[in-house]
């Protein structure tokens, strides 16, 4: 059923009874009722978002604008804790990241974003030299980078394979790399570049049959999938929560799995890290690291912007997380057909593969810069994202639930008129 069209539900509200209660979409009040077997109006929904009507908002895959319910949450955390000055816990985050993953609370860790996740895999992974990395070469520089640092120090090698455009495609080149040397296999859920999406679970599988380590950069696919974590069966997951899942910048997490956890070296170390410690003119020593992924804490976490996570994860429950991927993938679909009626004038980049893509569609003009034509979107008030990594020169266009068609027609107006 065409989800794009106007189908009213009990309306989305967003109730503020006082300063102490924390507004939120709450599809189950007797005055909102919400039929799984209904549709959402997403209009509506996005009524929930402060965007400015004065643009097109197309680059989630950089930054996901939060609901009101998310900005208030931190407000009104933020006015309690200098209140009181109780900056507390970020148990209930810990929790939160948990269930909406289907991980266990001792498998993560928070962070301040996926990079920091990264390099907590990176280098916990115990490796010697000569020991070979699998990566791919559309890469982030925020996973690049870390790996690139660990081969660097400890004389490590990285093979890396050219994304195909079908998932049979990876996984035959990711076996195409595999020997008695592999350790890690360290790539994208979904790449920045074309928004390919790589058949994880596969991948994960092949390493399990080999004991090769997965460390997945999942930056693309927490709030994107209907994401569950232990079917993915991925050893190592880090991911932020200031894009997709609609949160606050400066938070994220990583998930190492409780079986391979004790094997996984805590570098940077603080409070929480340990289970005990002596430092005094008799002893000093580490009595032990605490056995949970709580030991990649390592200081004080900031309870108002983690107050915004577990608010996001509500926003995305209420409303339903397979729903929220159903309409990721309609809008990309209509995105990409569209695209589909200028062979003249832009290369498609992202797999036509409907399966190896979800939320982001690159494409490269043919008779035009991309930045020029970067230029000219923004002239138009619509954002999006220049590719200039792996040498694409592309534009990438990222669609979330509080986009529309109409919005995605203007788009194709905009390039059928002034794109060469």
């Amino acid at each position: 059923m065409d989800t794009s069209r106007r189908v009213f539900f009990n309306k989305l509200t967003i109730g503020i009874a006082a300063s102490t209660i924390i507004p939120r979409i709450n599809l189950q009040s007797e005055e909102q009722i919400f039929l799984k077997n209904g549709e959402i109006n997403w209009d509506e929904v996005r009524k929930n978002f402060p965007l400015s009507k004065e643009r097109i908002y197309f680059n989630n895959g950089t930054f996901g604008p939060s609901p009101n319910s998310v900005i208030e949450k931190m407000k009104n955390q933020i006015d309690e804790i200098n209140a009181t000055g109780d900056y507390g816990s970020t148990s209930s985050t810990i929790n939160s990241v948990a269930h909406f993953i289907n991980a266990e609370e001792s498998e993560i860790a928070l962070t301040h974003n996926t990079t920091e996740g990264i390099n907590i895999m990176a280098f916990g992974v115990k490796m010697k030299a000569d020991d070979e990395i699998i990566m791919c070469s559309h890469e982030h520089v925020g996973n690049a980078m870390p790996w690139l640092n660990r081969a660097k120090r400890d004389h490590l090698k990285i093979r890396v394979f050219d994304p195909g455009n079908t998932r049979e495609e990876n996984i035959s080149a990711i076996k195409s790399l595999i020997n008695s040397k592999t350790r890690v296999i360290a790539i994208p859920h979904i790449p920045c570049t074309t928004g390919i999406v790589f058949p994880i679970a596969e991948i994960a599988e092949i390493a399990r049959e080999k004991n090769i380590i997965t460390a997945i950069d999942g930056a693309h696919g927490v709030g994107t999938f209907n994401l569950d974590i232990r079917s993915l069966g991925v050893d190592m997951y880090a991911s932020c929560c200031h894009k997709w899942l609609l949160g606050p910048a400066g938070t994220g997490f990583v998930f190492i799995n409780n079986a391979i956890l004790p094997d996984i070296e805590a570098i940077h170390v603080g409070a929480y890290s340990d289970s005990g410690w002596k430092l005094d003119t008799k002893e000093q020593e580490i009595l032990g690291f605490n056995p949970t992924a709580h030991r990649f804490f390592y200081g004080t976490q900031g309870k108002a912007h983690f107050s915004g996570v577990d608010a996001a994860i509500d926003f995305h429950q209420n409303i339903g997380s397979q729903e929220i991927e159903d309409r990721i993938r309609f809008l990309n679909n209509y995105l990409y057909q569209g695209l589909q009626q200028f062979p003249k004038k832009l290369d498609i980049l992202t797999p036509k593969e409907s399966v190896s893509r979800l939320a982001m569609v690159s494409f490269k003009p043919k008779n035009t810069d991309y930045k020029e034509f970067g230029h000219i979107l923004n002239e138009e008030k619509i954002r999006v994202r220049q590719v200039p990594e792996s040498g694409l020169n592309a534009i990438r266009i990222s669609t979330h639930i509080y986009n529309s068609t109409e919005e995605i027609d203007y788009l194709l107006k905009v390039i059928e008129d002034r794109l060469k």
